[in-house]
Formats: C-alpha cells, structure tokens, sequence
C-alpha cells in the first residue's frame, strides 16, 4: 500500500472496521428472513473470499498462495460456526461475544505462555470474561444458550487462527491460501443431510457473496494494509468498535431491539479488554 495520510488511515480504518461488523449483518440477514441456509451461507462466503483475496494477489503481481492446512481448518470452523450461531442471535450480541472470546482467547495464549500480569490487567481480564459470562447466564434477556455456545466456539476458532498468523510476511496471501483450503470442508458441511431444508434465494446467496467477497475478503487485505500503519494499542482498541457498530447496524437496518442486557455487557467486557489493553506490564 503506498504511503497514506492521517485522515486517509482513520478513513480505511474505519471501513475495515464496518466491514467487519457487516459480516454479522449481512449474516443475521441472511439467515434470520431465511433467504439461505447456514451450510449454503458458510460456502458461499468462503468461496467468494477465496477468489477476492486470489485475484487481489493476482493484482498486485503475485500467483503463489501460502496458509496451512490447520489455519485453514480454524477459519473452517470460525466460519461455520459463525453461520450456526447467528440462526438465533441478534447481530449485536453475535459481534460481542465473538470478539470477546477473541480477545480471551489471545489473552489466555499469553497466560499460558507464562505472560506476567499487573493487577490492572488481570482486573481487564476478569471483567471481559464475568461480562461475557453474565451476559449468557439464565435472565430475561439472555441470548439462546447453544447459539451463544457456537458463537463463543467461533471466536475461539477465529483466536486460534489469529494467533497462528501472527508474524506473517505476507498475511494477504496467508489468507487467501487459508480461504482456498476452507473451502472443500464448506462443501463437506454443504452435503451433510440437515433436518431442515431451505431453498436459498437470489438475495440470500448475494448476502452471503457479499459477505465473503467484500466484507471478508476486501475487508481483510485492507486490514493487513493499514495494520502495519498502526500500534499494537491502536489496533486492538479500534477492533473494539466492530460489537458497538454491528450493535447499532442491527437496530438500524435489522429492526433488532437494543436491550440493556447487551449494552451492559458491552460496557463491561469491551471495558475489561481496553483496560488491559492500555494498561503497562
């Protein structure tokens, strides 16, 4: 990417970030008016991304793929996963507890690497995990239990993949040879039997493409862009927009309700991780 301005980087920045909460959107969507299925879904956008992320490698004058097969099933199982939870989760609490267990995940990686923590740090930790853990508790408000369960599997899934990818010399084409393996295990999910059939429309398999080919694929290779531009802080602490922005993308364009349960929690868990995020070793 040639060099950017400050404002052409909070720009690029902030539509990565709506790209990212889009996912959740365009998925919600898709999968709530039953438009698509989740196997249907999960293919869909894999195979979109897999041919966004290859010909924006052929674009920029490069035709080898890189990834691994164990990334490649991580992104498998974050994908599918993601389509699974999102038949009964609001957008909103699908992005929070996806990025809250993310950020756990990557967190407990530390800790098992023997990372030392201060006391403000372990108090971000403690409040992201009780925040998420209060948020699925039996209530009134409380998210469906096995859909909540998929979507904290799928930030797993996604930790996992994020963590193998740390380091990489050419992270878009990780990616896009991670997409091309993901693949296959789609169309495997596509052809297990399913108790409910559903016929994908037009619209559905457009969300779907959609959502693989800009909000993942286009997406990601902007990510990996801007990301050399940014501090480890600055990058960790903008990604904590995407729950707030899919958060009020589904009131907006969804007609979802904004129940104080999720603002709660939001405030808790997204409080918890910019705390040990800002907070000195």
């Amino acid at each position: 990417m040639k060099p950017v301005s400050t404002a052409q980087l909070i720009v690029l920045t902030s539509l990565v970030m709506a790209a990212f909460a889009a996912n959740s959107l365009l998925c919600r969507e898709a999968l709530a008016s039953g438009s698509i299925g989740y196997a249907e879904f999960t293919l869909a956008r894999l195979i979109s991304g897999a041919v966004t992320l290859w010909l924006l490698l052929l674009f920029n004058g490069s035709k080898k793929l890189r990834g691994s097969w164990l990334s490649a099933l991580a992104l498998f199982g974050y994908a599918a996963l993601f389509s699974l939870a999102y038949l009964s989760l609001s957008a909103g609490t699908g992005a929070l507890l996806l990025f809250g267990a993310v950020q756990i995940t990557m967190i407990s990686w530390g800790l098992i690497k023997r990372e030392r923590l201060t006391v403000l740090k372990w108090s971000g930790v403690l409040s992201a995990f009780l925040g998420l853990a209060w948020f699925v508790a039996p209530g009134v408000q409380a998210p469906p239990f096995l859909g909540s369960l998929m979507m904290v599997a799928a930030g797993v899934c996604w930790g996992v993949y994020s963590l193998r990818g740390r380091g990489a010399n050419n992270p878009t084409a990780d990616t896009a040879g991670n997409f091309v393996r993901a693949a296959p295990l789609a169309m495997l999910l596509y052809l297990v039997p399913s108790e409910t059939t559903i016929m994908a429309t037009t619209i559905g398999w457009l969300l779907a493409i959609a959502s693989g080919a800009m909000a993942s694929g286009i997406g990601y290779a902007l990510w990996y862009g801007v990301l050399p531009k940014l501090t480890a802080a600055t990058s960790a602490t903008v990604q904590l927009s995407v729950p707030i922005i899919a958060a009020i993308g589904g009131v907006v364009f969804l007609g979802e309700p904004l129940e104080s349960r999720l603002i709660i929690a939001s405030a808790v868990v997204l409080g918890g991780i910019f705390l040990f995020i800002h907070t000195k070793n």
